[in-house]
């Protein structure tokens, strides 16, 4: 247990859970309801924010001033994936150890929450649907409609939540936990630390080229992920600090 309080901010995607080709399909539904005609291209995922993404998908098919859109996509997102409901609950999975993990490093003073790319609704609804919504604060999070940079992000989670929970939470005991370099790039940018986890699609050495505290394989191991969390030697060989 930690000596002082401490914040966890999860990434979502790749991270705890799994929605293979769940991203691109609720980008290209979105796209259809709100502009009326097929996407010919849609942006980069991996590690983005929705806003982000929004915004270069509308550019990338020659849609001027895509900031004007954001309402509507924000609003055609979760609808896309409420219409996907069955195949979400159908392909969607935890990955190995997040949960074990999640209940692992609950305590007193502990608070878990998420910084994620995705919008609130689309959290709360990929986690509703994998069983985890319990395990984390997600009224504290920082989201994807909040900025494109999340550095800005893990900067408001950290607000909400010592307002949410009267705790101060100093930069050492602020962990961000994710699958790609911008989840490091975003912690390290905050002055906060950094776990990442060759859970996705980015693997394990450019995830250390990126300069996180520590690289992990995956969750499976509490107490390695303990020690990464909370910064002591790593105490087997899949971690490194």
């Amino acid at each position: 247990m930690p000596a002082e309080p401490a914040l966890i901010l999860w990434d979502v995607d790749h991270t705890l859970l799994s929605f293979p080709g769940l991203g691109r399909e609720l980008h290209a539904r979105a796209f259809q309801a709100v502009v009326g005609r097929p996407a010919d291209q849609i942006a980069d995922l991996a590690g983005r924010t929705d806003r982000a993404i929004v915004v270069d998908t509308l550019r990338l098919n020659g849609i001027d001033r895509p900031e004007s859109l954001l309402p509507a996509f924000y609003a055609a997102l979760p609808a896309a994936a409420v219409a996907l409901d069955d195949r979400m609950r159908r392909t969607g999975r935890v990955l190995p150890g997040a949960r074990a993990a999640l209940e692992g490093l609950a305590g007193d003073g502990v608070v878990q929450s998420v910084v994620t790319g995705n919008l609130p609704s689309l959290a709360r609804l990929k986690l509703a649907c994998c069983g985890l919504t319990d395990l984390l604060d997600l009224a504290v999070g920082g989201y994807g409609d909040d900025d494109t940079d999340r550095a800005v992000l893990v900067a408001l989670a950290i607000k909400r939540a010592q307002a949410a929970h009267r705790l101060t939470f100093s930069p050492a005991r602020v962990v961000v936990i994710g699958d790609t370099v911008h989840d490091v790039r975003g912690a390290r940018d905050a002055g906060v630390r950094a776990v990442a986890v060759a859970t996705g699609a980015t693997t394990a050495d450019t995830l250390r080229a990126a300069g996180p505290n520590a690289v992990l394989t995956d969750l499976t191991s509490l107490p390695t992920l303990r020690t990464a969390v909370y910064g002591r030697t790593a105490l087997h060989g899949d971690a490194v600090t």
